[in-house]
């Protein structure tokens, strides 16, 4: 399998994984969103929570050039160890959501 089979793969399980957690409170559903054409995954809260709309990415990812691009990560204790424990290295893991000049020192910690 190529790496970028690979990464796919296990992008698209951790966010299955995540997708099956439940929120603490509120009737919020967890909506993952899988293209495996353009390479984007995401995962969406969708509902309600004390009288209000509760909708918005809690984690965006996309794959470009044999690399990992994590956009968004709302997620409490983030999802990039959870990449790294499935196998993809810390050097293809691009914390996008970081301006330019952090990514690399932060993706090295």
């Amino acid at each position: 399998m190529d790496t970028s089979a690979t990464y796919r793969e296990i992008v698209k399980q951790v966010i299955l994984q995540y997708a099956k957690l439940r929120p603490s409170h509120g009737d919020i559903r967890l909506d993952p969103v899988l293209d495996e054409t353009r390479d984007r995954y995401a995962l969406m809260q969708v509902g309600w929570d004390r009288g209000r709309r509760v909708r918005g990415n809690l984690i965006y990812i996309t794959l470009e050039d044999g690399k990992v691009y994590i956009e968004y990560d709302g997620m409490e204790c983030g999802i990039t160890q959870n990449l790294i424990d499935q196998g993809i290295p810390e050097n293809d893991i691009v914390l996008a959501f970081l301006p330019h000049s952090l990514t690399a020192l932060t993706a090295a910690v």
